[in-house]
């Protein structure tokens, strides 16, 4: 593919991760007896970069059975209000279908102890596992990931001085960005350097231009996804389960994860992208195989955590999301690959449609 060519805002920073976008050519085919979970949100400020943050999200279980018939198992959406300069707090949470007892975590900040407090409030034998949960689980890291927006905004706009710099962190976000949070945050890194150097909010980087990744062979690759706004981000997964030949007990699994911008200058560049493969037992209900392979990442120092993507293997499907969110810390892990690991614990619910 020919990447169109950059305006002169838009450098490429020399010291930039690896950039090698996936298109549609890798997304695979649905094979017969196979289930795709399919995941977005969108990361929108419609009254400007200054204003609420609105996430809306959907998700879908597509179950392809073995005479190539299709059916979708599950699926939800959510829509969140986000008084994000305030203190990043929840003003309104509406999901499909609906979730009793979400209510009780409107006010509290998506940031750091909102996932727990929506697993206090909700029925989670009921709701765990399920595409609504997904999305849930996605909030606090999704308005995280929504600064590059405001961000890059900043970077490219002059505000009066007596304004609020569009490129302000939010209060509870902020802090969330220290030295050695991730590969990327390490000490000594390219941002942690920036930051000591005095540029505001570290520095960004431009992604590569966004290929599609729906197959135009396939009406159901993807669920049905609105044009991006301008100025805003959008999340994606996708998570393809199939059982093993010859091997009852075990199922495969291809994992894509992606987070992209569009500009105002009509540009929509990938922030990160990730693939994660492998293989879990279901009798054992353990990883015996996992490899991640990052697709696009900031700064150079952020491919180092694709390595702790082998720590999966050997460990156990139940709880997975807070062995990751514990087990998984420090400049030898990724942020966003950690996301990335943590949808793998509803594998055997969706494993649980191919039967």
């Amino acid at each position: 593919m020919t990447e169109p060519s950059y305006p002169p805002e838009r450098h490429l920073d020399e010291r930039h991760g690896t950039h090698d976008p996936l298109d549609a050519s890798s997304t695979p085919e649905r094979v017969p007896g196979s289930v795709r979970r399919t995941e977005s949100i969108d990361m929108v400020r419609p009254n400007g970069i200054r204003r609420d943050l609105l996430l809306h999200g959907r998700a879908r279980d597509l179950l392809t059975r073995a005479d190539g018939t299709v059916e979708v198992v599950d699926e939800a959406t959510i829509d969140v209000v986000i008084d994000y300069l305030a203190a990043v707090s929840v003003t309104r949470l509406d999901t499909t279908p609906e979730v009793d007892g979400l209510q009780q975590v409107l006010g509290r900040a998506a940031a750091t102890g909102f996932r727990a407090a929506v697993d206090e409030a909700i029925d989670l034998d009921a709701w765990k596992g399920r595409p609504v949960y997904q999305l849930l689980d996605d909030i606090p890291v999704a308005t995280l990931v929504s600064g590059y927006a405001v961000g890059f905004k900043g970077a490219l706009t002059t505000t009066d001085e007596d304004d609020e710099r569009p490129w302000r962190r939010a209060e509870g976000m902020a802090e969330l960005q220290v030295a050695d949070l991730c590969a990327g945050f390490q000490a000594g890194g390219t941002i942690m350097t920036q930051r000591a150097e005095g540029k505001p909010g570290g520095v960004h980087v431009t992604g590569p231009i966004t290929p599609p990744v729906e197959r135009s062979d396939d009406p159901w690759s993807f669920h049905p996804l609105e044009a991006m706004a301008t100025d805003g981000m959008r999340r994606r997964r996708r998570i393809d389960v199939w059982r093993v030949e010859g091997a009852p007990s075990r199922v495969a699994f291809d994992a894509h994860f992606r987070d992209s911008h569009l500009g105002d200058d009509g540009f929509e560049t990938t922030v990160h992208e990730y693939l994660v493969r492998g293989v879990v037992d279901l009798d054992a209900n353990v990883f015996v195989e996992a490899e991640a392979i990052p697709h696009v990442l900031p700064w150079w120092e952020c491919p180092q955590a694709a390595a702790s993507a082998g720590r999966l293997v050997g460990m156990s499907l139940t709880a997975l999301r807070p062995a990751v969110r514990y087990g998984f810390l420090g400049p030898t892990t990724c942020t966003h690959l950690n996301d990335t690991m943590r949808a793998l614990e509803d594998l055997p619910v969706l494993a649980a449609s191919l039967a």
